[in-house]
């Protein structure tokens, strides 16, 4: 989901729902905001709801049921194209989360929302930085292409410091550096996952702070990279094995789902 707005600033809501969030209790978070469905210009609260669930999907690989339910919901509720294309948007996260944790193949229905947030957004939207970011993530992990990624990629980057999404520029950086790790640019991948880590732990996004470790684990030499991956393990089981997909990089194989 998008970070615009990460830590709530002014709004008492908001700020509750980041630190649920960033300590991985989304189903708390989003029991905040189900009050606020069902009234008047209510789009923003079910997409939000919507994406705090579809999150949770793919840090723990639970939770479908749920996701899809609130997502029905945002599609019924949304009034005008930026809504049904914020809607679109979480419906491509879903299917793509789906698909690269092995539960169902759904990465055609991936590919077809996240087409249809493409039309529906425009261009000024704040949602559209982070469509950019998730068009990158299926073209990397879903279709191997990451010469496609990478432009994507970037354009969410500036979009995301256009728009002031903090959280969002954490996974810009992370991924682009292990585009730059993949083609053996060292230094630069070393950059962008210290840079992406950095931003995680100013905004205390504790839920991301482990993977972001392990990642920058990849571009450090010894001992350094050691005390990175340890660190990253003490977190990971601190917060009960959350990410689940992290287990395997730390044990050993990588799947860069987040």
């Amino acid at each position: 989901m998008s970070g615009a707005g990460t830590t709530g600033g002014d709004d008492p809501l908001q700020r509750a729902i980041w630190r649920l969030r960033s300590r991985g209790c989304w189903t708390d978070a989003a029991a905040l905001l189900t009050p606020h469905i069902g009234k008047a210009g209510s789009a923003g609260a079910a997409v939000q709801r919507t994406a705090l669930l579809v999150e949770r999907c793919l840090f723990t690989g639970q939770g479908w049921a749920e996701a899809e339910d609130a997502l029905r919901i945002a599609e019924a509720v949304s009034q005008d194209d930026d809504d049904r294309g914020a809607a679109a948007c979480e419906r491509g996260q879903l299917a793509y989360a789906a698909t690269v944790l092995g539960v169902r193949d759904r990465a055609d229905e991936a590919r077809s929302a996240l087409g249809r947030a493409a039309a529906l957004l425009s261009p000024n939207s704040r949602t559209r930085p982070l469509l950019d970011f998730r068009r990158g993530l299926v073209a990397e992990h879903l279709a191997d292409a990451p010469q496609s990624a990478r432009p994507a990629y970037h354009r969410a980057h500036a979009g995301a410091e256009a728009h002031g999404d903090t959280l969002l520029l954490s996974f810009t950086w992370r991924h682009l550096a292990a585009l730059a790790l993949r083609d053996g640019e060292v230094a630069e991948a070393r950059k962008g996952f210290a840079e992406s880590l950095r931003i995680r732990e100013d905004l205390g996004f504790l839920i991301g702070t482990a993977p972001a470790l392990a990642a920058l684990a990849e571009a450090e030499p010894e001992p350094e990279a050691t005390r990175l991956r340890a660190e990253a393990r003490r977190l990971f089981h601190l917060l009960g094995g959350i990410p689940t997909w992290l287990a395997d990089q730390l044990h050993p194989t990588t799947s860069p789902a987040a």
